[in-house]
């Protein structure tokens, strides 16, 4: 099947079923992940679908971000290797900013019992992992709780991160691109990531490759403003250069 037709009839799926997603969509017409990716960036480009972590919506179609359980669970391999690949960047000792994000839960999990970081985060999964690490030291940023994140946001949580200088801001992200920069759904989240962006010396992404090209409601940043983004190995040779002659280094684990 040639590239125009397979794209025909990913637009008609989607059409029928209000979402596809990649995984399925790569099974469906044998072809690998990284095909159906560059399908759905077409299609996206021409107007005809809207990019989304995982999958693609019809366009025009109402965004609806997803849970916690949800967001987890996909791309979970990529995400575990992508945090394992993180945890080797991260200073020895000093201070960091954990965003709340799926994949920087996973890194948090890994951070050794025995480190003597001092860690900043908003996201109660962070804390929950880092809680019982006796030689680090914790702190919880407060604020409204936006329950399909876990999250702290809204005014007291950026006051908080506002007097906060950190070594390293460790940022998750809903979608990435050279021409969309950095963005998630909500307008308050997108906030606090936005000041822990600011609120640190270098800036370290962590994003799987199905969220290359989405572009979300809520812009907090751009590429030019990440010192390293480690992504998994669907990001293509040609995605990576563009991406580092922004700036960035980009690790594919």
């Amino acid at each position: 099947m040639y590239a125009p037709e397979r794209q025909q009839q990913i637009l008609q799926l989607a059409r029928t079923r209000g979402r596809v997603d990649v995984p399925s969509l790569a099974e469906e017409f044998q072809v690998t992940q990284e095909t159906v990716r560059r399908d759905l960036a077409a299609l996206d480009r021409a107007g005809l679908l809207r990019r989304v972590h995982g999958g693609a919506l019809p366009a025009g179609a109402l965004h609806l971000e997803p849970g916690l359980a949800e967001r987890d669970s996909t791309a979970a391999g990529e995400k575990e290797r992508i945090a394992r690949a993180a945890l080797a960047l991260l200073p020895a000792q000093g201070s960091l900013l954990l965003d709340a994000g799926t994949t920087v839960s996973r890194l948090a999990a890994l951070l050794p019992a025995d480190s003597t970081l001092t860690v900043v985060t908003n996201a109660l999964p962070v804390a929950a992992r880092l809680a019982d690490h006796p030689s680090l030291t914790l702190h919880l940023v407060g604020g409204r709780l936006r329950h399909r994140t876990h999250a702290a946001v809204d005014g007291w949580a950026l006051r908080d991160l506002a007097d906060v200088h950190a070594d390293l801001a460790v940022i998750a992200t809903n979608g990435f691109s050279p021409e969309g920069g950095l963005s998630t759904p909500d307008l308050a989240e997108a906030a606090v990531k936005r000041a822990m962006l600011t609120g640190a010396r270098r800036v370290l992404l962590l994003a799987d490759s199905s969220k290359y090209g989405a572009r979300h409601f809520a812009r907090f940043g751009g590429l030019p403003e990440v010192d390293v983004l480690v992504t998994d190995t669907g990001l293509t040779d040609g995605q990576a250069a563009e991406i580092q002659a922004l700036g960035p280094e980009v690790i594919r684990a």
